[in-house]
């Protein structure tokens, strides 16, 4: 399904016919077999494309993506951090529109309409916050609290900027974002890479309410101590050692996209990834 551009609702009879905007969202994943199910039959149904980007399970998290969705892109990565993944998947991805979020049920697809919203009113690039009026979370501890609201506060007194949720990766931009981004971080930091990048570029940047849900099942990957580290060495590198392409003056070719998306209910339960892979042998 496709989006069409916001425009006139006037148009002359030889008027060009309104361009149409596709969606891809990508999602990394590693031992996800439980979760997957939730996520995507959250998936809203404006959604062209999903790209799974799978860092060498050991459980049947692919096989339960290709039998979810048929049309799922499987990309493999041999290369271990969420970095490598979610640069992997922005580049596989065809769509016009790109959304990131992650596969353990923390995030909600069903809020992505919240994200793409914004770029149909001259935004470029929007992020989650937990922080904002309407958002929140039921996952993370005081201890990833204070030191995402400490790193927040440094970045923006850094940049001049006024995030509120520093280190969370629920993110939709427009394609064209990617190659003024210039990603190379390797691990959790880029999400603050992302941000960072995105506001050094003169990127226009919304937040939108997100609320973090608690992991279905599984462990989280993230490590508080070392992953707050690298996310204030990054901070500190991107600040001094990165120019941006646009030299902080604003990209006028993005484009502006409008949306519409239904409500879909389901338990935000574990998956038995057995009767999933059931149902579609037949069993």
């Amino acid at each position: 399904m496709t989006i069409p551009i916001q425009v006139s609702t006037v148009r002359a009879s030889n008027a060009v016919p309104v361009p149409l905007a596709s969606i891809s969202v990508v999602i990394p994943t590693l031992n996800e077999a439980m979760n997957l199910p939730w996520v995507l039959r959250r998936m809203p149904s404006y959604v062209d494309e999903v790209v799974i980007v799978d860092g060498r399970s050991l459980d049947s998290t692919v096989d339960v993506a290709r039998a979810l969705r048929l049309d799922v892109v499987v990309v493999s990565e041999p290369q271990a951090g969420k970095g490598f993944a979610v640069r992997a998947g922005l580049a596989a991805a065809s769509g016009d529109i790109i959304v990131m979020l992650d596969a353990d049920g923390s995030m909600d697809p069903q809020e992505i309409g919240w994200f793409i919203s914004p770029l149909q009113h001259e935004f470029d690039f929007v992020k989650g916050s937990r922080y904002v009026t309407g958002g929140g979370s039921e996952d993370i501890t005081l201890l990833r609290s204070a030191g995402n609201r400490s790193l927040t506060r440094l970045a923006n007194l850094v940049l001049h900027s006024n995030y509120s949720d520093l280190c969370y990766g629920y993110i939709a931009m427009r394609r064209e974002c990617l190659q003024i981004l210039e990603l190379q971080s390797e691990g959790f930091e880029i999400e603050t890479e992302l941000i960072v990048r995105a506001s050094r570029a003169g990127l226009r940047i919304a937040e939108v309410p997100s609320n973090e849900l608690t992991r279905i099942s599984g462990n989280s990957n993230l490590h508080t101590f070392r992953d707050g580290w690298r996310v204030l060495r990054t901070l500190a590198r991107e600040c001094v050692g990165w120019e941006a392409p646009t030299a902080g003056a604003r990209p006028e070719s993005l484009r502006r996209v409008k949306y519409r998306y239904p409500s879909i209910t389901l338990p935000h339960i574990p998956t038995d990834p057995a009767t999933v892979l059931g149902l579609i042998a037949g069993d």
